[in-house]
């Protein structure tokens, strides 16, 4: 299995920017690819290009940083077919794993000792179609979704989708996060108050003490 092949954008070890593991070290596996186009991406770079390898080259770069938490992200980690495999042969590591999806994709087959972090997408991001409900069925309580808000009509869906499928009783976090740029965090932060949300409202880290910077 570790001699499958994935496509690779960049592994760096950082701080975790989002989530529940939020600030501690972290290597990040990011997978090139991605079937959608939000209008807020901010990994455009990862659509294309990277570099082909093994699953077995991926696990030794991995283990060069030691580390406790890997995430793999994209693009869309699940657009490409062996990201599942990649996904269990890092748990089999016994590192802490978390995967990023849009959730547009089957999340069925991901192997359950995965943390998902299955982002719903909201109206302005204009890929809000593309949400594949049936996914929630999968989610177990360890997992966490996440709504990216630009707005006060993309807070008012998330809060509406929030209670819709009771999101915050099936998983272990429901994050909102402001887009970067666009939503005054404050006035989000404002929102979840004014109606008791049982949210974590989150920040991208990342983006204020790297200014955004690839490889962090």
């Amino acid at each position: 299995m570790s001699e499958l092949k994935v496509r690779i954008s960049e592994i760096f070890y950082s701080l975790q920017g989002e989530t529940k593991t939020i600030g501690l070290p972290t290597v990040f596996v990011r997978l090139t690819g991605c079937p959608l186009r939000c209008g807020y991406c901010d990994t455009a770079y990862a659509f294309n290009g990277g570099e082909v390898v093994t699953v077995a080259s991926v696990l030794a770069e991995v283990a060069k940083y030691n580390p406790r938490y890997v995430t793999v992200t994209g693009g869309e980690p699940l657009a490409q077919r062996n990201c599942i495999n990649l996904l269990a042969e890092l748990a089999e590591q016994g590192y802490e794993v978390s995967l990023e999806t849009s959730g547009a994709l089957d999340v069925s087959p991901v192997d359950p000792r995965i943390v998902k972090v299955m982002d719903l997408k909201a109206p302005s991001s204009g890929e809000v179609h593309r949400n594949r409900y049936g996914n929630i069925q999968w989610l177990l309580p360890h997992d966490q979704v996440k709504f990216v808000v630009a707005n006060r009509t993309d807070f008012e869906w998330a809060a509406f989708k929030l209670a819709e499928y009771d999101l915050s009783a099936k998983v272990s976090e429901v994050l909102f996060s402001p887009v970067y740029g666009e939503l005054n965090p404050t006035e989000l932060a404002e929102w979840i108050l004014a109606d008791n949300l049982p949210v974590r409202m989150q920040i991208q880290l990342h983006k204020y003490l790297w200014n955004d910077e690839p490889g962090h």
